[in-house]
């Protein structure tokens, strides 16, 4: 296949994004699909290979797997090194714990298997995984390891049937991630048969082209440019991503491949010399980008500054030049013999490095993230362990009682992550002696005032509840990701329609769209509903507030600053004033920040100096029952009950300063 520099300033369209949102620089909202080009790049470039080779008869199954261990092991290796020392001095327990099952799963490439059984790529926990962007290159190589094995035993059958074939089973693969995205939306960001589709475009294009002068065509190279870009900047993480929106970036990337020929003002922009560069390096340049941001936000505790996290983007395209320089083009070179120039000595090397990083993550699982390196702290870290499906803390502290999980859709425990059939009745349905209701509504922000609310309401109140983890309000259900969710937000609607309950209380984890809450606001009255309590967001640590005290040991503060994201403060105070703006009556926007913060900071913990048993949240925001019982009555209590007596939430506030 001859080389295409256009093809090489394709790449860096593609890796620019992905690491300019992962610095979270918001104008790249859509960067993430940058993932989505490079899979099109390499199976447009892996397949024009197989079929030249398998053309002149030459394919050998050992050698290309051998290429295939010289372009992305020893870069791959280079960093995952270098990242254990900072894990090991830098990460609690339970990260390192996790960091250490990374480094075996990147070995056996199924690092994306270990992160869809985690966590959601969009979680904000997912920021601090140094190896998080590894799951892209699992799908790749589970993709190399079978598609040339196919083609090699589809060969015979002829060129124009094996096209074909390889049609059906991409669209095939593009419905499955159509119906994935509703369903299974973790498993079908992260696993290969939802992915595969992506990758097979490209083998497509390469059938089209093969034995073919390159088409040039102004018109549909640039839409291809144009349907990338448009995706890069207008999709976020509220797309239902991959489904059929990817078509963007995925068809582009497919025409830029098939028609930006010479003489295309496309190739020409794309050929052009910083492109090309960066498209040289693009994959260290991968590599690089997610363990230093996410040492650098475990590090920094308060989230690192715009200027920081553009100086890091920086720093990992200069190491990205150093590791293509001196590690990658030497394993690869072929003026000269390269390093290890025997095809049993590049597999010893990937066996001997691959079996030290599976004993290290051996090590790291059994000797639970080796918790001896914080001896000196060691109960209070196990007393927060929420590994899943235990969640130990959850199970000691009555965690599930307290934010009333059987009224979650969202399934804990072995079925972690599977929807309910169905929640209790009790958790919907009003009491025909209930004199008054409230409904709580929203995700797992909105379990969490649960606790408070049953403690500080008078007995002639019904809490009324449905919330699901990760399932914000709305009034379009099937339009969600998830199968708890459609079912949550369901049954919400034709509760809160059939209860008429006094106060409904809004809550979710992620900022409210204005105009989205409004058109709630308008149907929740329409329904009959009295009052609404929209809360606000709760104090936003950059990782778990156990954590932060623990780097604080000895000198615990009540309240701090160090850790908090500033920009909640600001949305709270916007939202306060467009809320306060509505037309509507009986709409109270709540703030929850100015309960548990003042000018010193946002309290740590509640109560005297039992700071374990009174911290207020146990992860990066949700607040721990003594929290909730807080807010309540500081905030909450006024609100549904309109006293004009807060004295009761005044001595509760002189009693826990």
């Amino acid at each position: 296949m001859n080389y295409r520099h256009e093809i090489d300033g394709l790449r860096a369209v593609a890796v620019i994004p992905v690491i300019l949102f992962h610095a979270g620089f918001e104008v790249f909202s859509g960067g993430f699909v940058g993932v989505d080009v490079f899979f099109v790049i390499s199976g447009y470039l892996i397949t024009g290979i197989l079929i030249k080779s398998l053309d002149d008869g030459k394919f050998s199954i050992v050698q290309f797997y051998e290429n295939r261990a010289r372009r992305i092991l020893p870069a791959l290796f280079v960093v995952m090194t270098l990242c254990v020392p900072f894990a090991w001095m830098w990460m609690l327990p339970s990260q390192f714990k996790d960091f250490a099952q990374s480094l075996i799963a990147v070995v056996f490439f199924v690092s994306n298997v270990l992160f869809w059984r985690e966590e959601g790529y969009f979680a904000a926990s997912a920021e601090l995984n140094p190896l998080l962007h590894t799951w892209s290159l699992a799908v790749e190589e589970q993709y190399y390891l079978l598609f040339p094995l196919f083609l090699l035993l589809t060969w015979r059958f002829g060129r124009n049937r094996l096209f074909w074939a390889i049609v059906i089973i991409a669209a095939i693969s593009l419905l499955i991630c159509e119906w994935g995205w509703r369903n299974e939306p973790h498993a079908n960001f992260y696993l290969a048969p939802t992915r595969a589709w992506e990758l097979l475009a490209g083998s497509i294009c390469a059938f089209l082209a093969a034995g073919r002068a390159y088409r040039s065509n102004n018109a549909l190279s640039t839409a291809g440019l144009s349907l990338i870009v448009f995706a890069i900047l207008h999709f976020d993480s509220t797309t239902p991503f991959p489904s059929l929106y990817a078509l963007a970036p995925v068809g582009g990337t497919s025409l830029i491949l098939l028609f930006a020929g010479n003489g295309t003002w496309v190739a020409r922009l794309l050929s052009m010399r910083g492109f090309v560069g960066i498209g040289l390096i693009s994959y260290s340049a991968y590599l690089w980008h997610q363990p230093l941001f996410a040492f650098a936000r475990i590090r920094a505790i308060a989230p690192p500054t715009e200027w920081m996290m553009l100086l890091l983007a920086t720093a990992s395209l200069g190491l990205a030049y150093l590791t293509w320089r001196f590690v990658e083009q030497p394993f690869r070179k072929r003026a000269g013999p390269p390093l290890l120039p025997s095809r049993r000595s590049i597999f010893a090397a990937s066996a001997t490095f691959g079996a030290l990083f599976v004993a290290l993550g051996i090590y790291g699982h059994l000797s639970q993230g080796a918790e001896w390196r914080f001896a000196f702290a060691r109960s209070f870290l196990n007393h927060f362990d929420n590994e899943p499906p235990a969640r130990q803390f959850f199970i000691r502290t009555n965690m599930y009682s307290a934010y009333r999980d059987e009224c979650n859709f969202y399934m804990h425990g072995e079925f972690e992550g599977q929807a309910k059939s169905e929640i209790p009745k009790s958790c919907y349905i009003r009491n025909s002696n209930a004199e008054k209701v409230i409904f709580l509504w929203g995700d797992s922000h909105a379990q969490m005032y649960y606790f408070g609310l049953k403690e500080v309401l008078p007995s002639d109140w019904q809490i009324l509840q449905v919330a699901s983890s990760a399932c914000a309000p709305s009034l379009e259900p099937e339009r969600s990701r998830s199968l708890s969710c459609r079912k949550s937000n369901t049954l919400a609607l034709a509760a809160i329609r059939e209860s008429k309950p006094n106060v409904v209380v809004l809550s979710q984890a992620d900022q409210w769209k204005l105009a989205e809450l409004k058109r709630i606001i308008s149907s929740l009255k329409n329904m009959g509903v009295g009052r609404i309590l929209v809360m606000g967001p709760s104090p936003r640590w950059s990782t778990e507030l156990p954590w932060i005290m623990v780097r604080n040991w000895g000198k615990i503060p009540v309240r701090t600053w160090q850790g908090i994201d500033p920009g909640s403060f600001a949305y709270d105070k916007g939202m306060k004033a467009a809320l306060a703006q509505l037309e509507e009556s009986g709409v109270e926007y709540v703030s929850v920040l100015s309960s548990l913060c003042n000018q010193e900071g946002c309290l740590t913990y509640i109560g005297d100096n039992n700071f374990q048993d009174g911290i207020t949240s146990w992860d990066y925001g949700h607040l721990t029952p003594i929290a909730s019982e807080f807010v309540a009555r500081s905030a909450l209590e006024d609100a549904i009950l309109g006293n004009e007596d807060d004295l009761g939430a005044s001595r509760y506030f002189e009693d826990h300063q």
